[in-house]
């Protein structure tokens, strides 16, 4: 791409993330500090974590070779890029609360080459997209967050034309997850509590069965279809190093600071104990359960 199209392309990014405001403070402050960062700086191993959904995700979505695509809660922007390539003379934006993982996706599509993707900084629930914008939008795991769910699918069903296509991939029930079978051990060691309660805000707001199909018909979707989907990722090479990379993410972080220096190795060594049987072939694999969800905007 030449430097007068860069230039174009970074010009409107800059319009849109002055046009968007932000409803959702507290995620914006999580995105923007350690979290993002920590996520930017990391972005190959959680692609590692959370590849398996993708080729559900965009089977689904069925991106056609001239869609405009809108990726939503985009992070680092894998499958935004994806998406771009599917939709080879189409488009296709990456929206994001995170600073740090902007820069990170921006970075990877000028390292990859991929020309027709654009990403900015934004909330969907209350993002001044273009009506009818776009022909598809899907995220993975970048529906869970919003303030308010429900004005924000029905700002995003505005964004798609008549007839448009939603798919997205959100997390099922805590217990169903290795990942959180293998951080509740830890409770008794750290201030674990609950790690999420469905239909709360955060992580798990739309994992209850029903809740995101309900949800999206009273955003005005239709054809509202939630399916469960399981994928194994990679966490680490062996069983201290995933424990090292899931206690030294946010949540993670959070906890430590809130013990000593004895309680933190503890629960690093209790972690590495519970991830031992996960260890095949070089690799940490845990199972993550899923809802695929999809929906069409009405026609008419």
């Amino acid at each position: 791409m030449d430097q007068v199209n860069q230039g174009d392309r970074a010009d409107r990014t800059a319009r849109a993330e002055q046009a968007g405001g932000v409803a959702n403070k507290d995620q914006e402050q999580a995105w923007n500090g350690y979290e993002g960062a920590f996520w930017a700086r990391h972005q190959d191993r959680w692609d590692a974590v959370n590849d398996g959904f993708n080729q559900p995700l965009l089977d689904a979505a069925g991106i056609a070779l001239r869609d405009r695509v809108l990726d939503i809660g985009c992070g680092a922007g894998r499958t935004t890029r994806l998406a771009a390539r599917l939709a080879a003379e189409g488009t296709a934006l990456g929206l994001d609360l995170s600073a740090p993982m902007l820069e990170r996706a921006r970075a990877s599509a000028a390292h990859e080459r991929t020309a027709n993707v654009v990403f900015s900084r934004g909330d969907a629930q209350v993002h001044p997209f273009a009506p009818g914008g776009f022909d598809v939008a899907l995220s993975r795991y970048g529906v869970m967050f919003f303030a308010d769910p429900q004005a924000a699918f029905a700002n995003i069903g505005r964004a798609l034309r008549p007839g448009g296509r939603l798919s997205f991939v959100c997390a099922a029930l805590p217990e169903e997850n290795d990942w959180l079978r293998a951080l509740a051990t830890l409770r008794g060691i750290l201030p674990v509590g609950e790690f999420g309660v469905p239909g709360a805000p955060g992580m798990f707001s739309l994992a209850t069965p029903g809740r995101a199909s309900a949800i999206l018909e009273a955003s005005g979707f239709e054809a509202v279809e939630s399916v469960g989907v399981e994928a194994y990722g990679d966490w680490g090479r062996d069983a201290e190093d995933a424990a090292a990379f899931l206690l030294d993410s946010g949540p993670g972080r959070h906890l430590l600071d809130q013990v000593g220096p004895t309680e933190a190795e503890r629960a690093r060594r209790t972690l590495a104990d519970a991830l031992h049987p996960y260890e095949s072939g070089g690799a940490v694999r845990l199972r993550s359960s899923s809802w695929l969800v999809t929906a069409r905007k009405p026609a008419v």
